[in-house]
């Protein structure tokens, strides 16, 4: 009975290699999705939460959809963050309002997308510039 109580413990990872992680509220949730991200997933993921808490100190956190959402309590999400097989895609909800507007287009007239692939150069300073920008524009609402 203990490895049916173990194995339920580890999360399962979505096709796509999205990690499954129930919907919650607050930094643990976010934590677990971070802790369930295959190989080199994890350190990035890791890093975009540590860049995305000193930016917007006291950022509102949860999971939804199987993706963690940063935003600002009471002013809705701006951003959110998935894996896929190869790569993260961090999606700005406002990105079109942010300098420089990140590169990856949406099929959203506002949202654009950061894609970050395993041994891709990070731009950490130009990430928290846009953290702190997104972090100051009206949220979404989900």
């Amino acid at each position: 009975m203990a490895k049916s109580t173990a194995a339920k413990a580890e999360p399962k990872l979505l096709s796509g290699g999205n990690p499954r992680i129930a919907k919650g509220h607050g930094d643990a949730p976010v934590q677990a999705y971070i802790a369930a991200m295959p190989g080199w997933k994890r350190e990035i993921g890791g890093r975009l939460d540590a860049l995305i808490e000193r930016a917007v100190p006291g950022v509102h956190k949860a999971v939804k959809w199987n993706s963690p959402l940063y935003g600002v309590e009471g002013e809705g999400w701006f951003l959110g963050v998935h894996c896929f097989a190869k790569y993260i895609k961090v999606a700005f909800f406002r990105g079109m309002s942010l300098e420089p507007v990140p590169p990856g287009a949406s099929s959203s007239q506002d949202t654009r997308y950061l894609s970050i692939h395993e041994g891709d150069a990070f731009d950490e300073a130009q990430f928290s510039a846009w953290v702190k920008q997104a972090s100051q524009l009206p949220g979404e609402r989900m």
